[in-house]
């Protein structure tokens, strides 16, 4: 699975984009709590090429019955000098959880840069608005200790306790239990949303959480709440069942 070709037409696609190919190999693994694993890497050359930016994420290449299959992560403390990172997982069933379950040191996985990136907001934001779940927590923190002293609210879906969480005094986290597949999370930020953004001269909003509630929250508010294409950053991260 080591070329573009062997990895179906994504792989194709990717290679037409000149993205970048590496291979990292396990330094070491422990789990977090009984769903969330970090895995330690050496990064195969990779940092001294691309350097570092925040939320900065690769996409991991797994064999799925045969078949390539991709999936995004984003780096955790990595350190160009070291050529070192992490990477966590949020476990669930699926292919890339199950390589992390058993990922080991002196294990190798390909990888793929390209996509990635990361724009200062301008101007600065006056209120920073996060709506994330565990799968996007590392982009989450990376995030938040970039922006630094900015206040922030932050509508996290699930539990946060025994999870590696980056926040400050200055942030205001929201914890809410997933239900109705994500609806009720999506309930909840609808609700207070207009409250934050009343005096808010430059807001930032930033969504990561399953595909279906990342989609009706960016919606929601570009267009019923006004928030210049520009202040929204949207990606889901996951697609429910």
């Amino acid at each position: 699975m080591g070329q573009a070709q062997g990895r179906g037409w994504e792989g194709a696609v990717l290679k037409l984009l000149r993205a970048k190919d590496y291979v990292f190999t396990v330094t070491g693994a422990e789990n977090v709590t009984a769903e969330y694993r970090r895995v330690r890497f050496t990064d195969g050359g990779m940092l001294a090429v691309t350097g570092v930016h925040p939320t900065m994420w690769v996409r991991l290449w797994f064999d799925n019955a045969g078949k390539p299959h991709q999936r995004a992560y984003t780096l955790v403390d990595p350190d160009p000098a070291a050529g070192t990172f992490s990477l966590e997982f949020a476990l669930h069933e699926g292919r890339a959880s199950d390589w992390a379950r058993a990922a080991e040191p002196g294990d190798t996985i390909e990888a793929t840069v390209q996509g990635t990136g990361f724009e200062h907001p301008a101007p600065a934001p006056s209120h920073v608005i996060a709506v994330a779940d565990a799968a996007s927590l590392p982009a989450l923190n990376s995030l938040l200790t970039t922006l630094g002293p900015v206040p922030a609210t932050v509508w996290f879906e699930g539990s946060l306790e025994g999870l590696p969480c980056r926040t400050a005094p200055h942030h205001d986290v929201r914890q809410v239990a997933r239900r109705d597949a994500g609806r009720h999370l999506v309930e909840e930020v609808k609700a207070g949303l207009p409250e934050l953004l009343k005096d808010c001269p430059h807001p930032y909003v930033w969504i990561a959480c399953d595909t279906a509630t990342t989609r009706a929250l960016s919606a929601h508010v570009r267009k019923e709440l006004s928030v210049p294409r520009q202040r929204v950053n949207a990606l889901g991260y996951w697609r429910a069942d």
